[in-house]
């Protein structure tokens, strides 16, 4: 296993699948970084050279893509905001209910357990 930007990418996946377990990074994302990089989309992650994974980490850090460790902090920073200012989704957020107006009479069972 190769562990990238606090991931642990799967040895028998290819490349561009491995590479969406890392926080902050889809599909589109790993197409395009692979494209510009000219790997082929047939390469698997124990095919990798020492070199390209250099190569791989230099352009994701590079590019201006926020991922893993700063995503999460930055997600956590506005659910704080929202419930500091008490705005709607950050009531909803504190009260442990469904914030983008799903419905509570039947459904959301789950998510009113964990406050109760």
């Amino acid at each position: 296993m190769v562990y990238l930007f606090d991931s642990d990418l799967p040895n028998n996946k290819l490349l561009p699948f491995a590479l969406c377990n890392i926080y902050g990074l889809g599909k589109a994302h790993t197409f395009t970084i692979c494209k510009k990089l000219g790997f082929s989309k047939n390469l698997t992650i124990q095919s990798l050279s020492k070199e390209q994974i250099s190569k791989l980490v230099k352009h994701i850090e590079s590019s201006n893509i926020v991922i893993s460790g700063d995503l999460l902090k930055i997600r956590l920073l506005i659910a704080k905001k929202l419930v500091s200012i008490k705005s709607y989704k950050g009531i909803r957020r504190s009260q442990g209910l469904p914030v983008r107006g799903q419905r509570t009479h039947t459904n959301a069972k789950t998510s009113k357990k964990r406050f109760k």
